[in-house]
């Protein structure tokens, strides 16, 4: 009777350790202080793409300083 039990309890006590040693090796996405920090198999995701944008991020800007700065000129040049 203590046989089996011994044999029980030294059974679980393993599953036990291998169970614990598995969820200790498995990474995770994890935030400490305010910092997010990757998981230890960041390497092997997938890529994300995302595609190119324009290289001068103000374009829209400065095409409407040089529309209004054109109407100036040719309000001066009425004049």
């Amino acid at each position: 009777m203590t046989t089996k039990l011994t044999r029980r309890l030294t059974f679980l006590a393993l599953t036990g350790c291998v169970v614990l040693g598995c969820l200790g090796s498995i990474g995770c996405q994890t935030t400490r202080n305010g910092q997010t920090l990757p998981s230890p198999h960041y390497l092997g995701n997938d890529i994300h793409y995302f595609s190119a944008g324009p290289e001068f991020k103000l374009s829209q800007e400065a095409a409407q300083m040089e529309k209004d700065e054109a109407e100036r000129l040719q309000a001066r040049q009425q004049q």
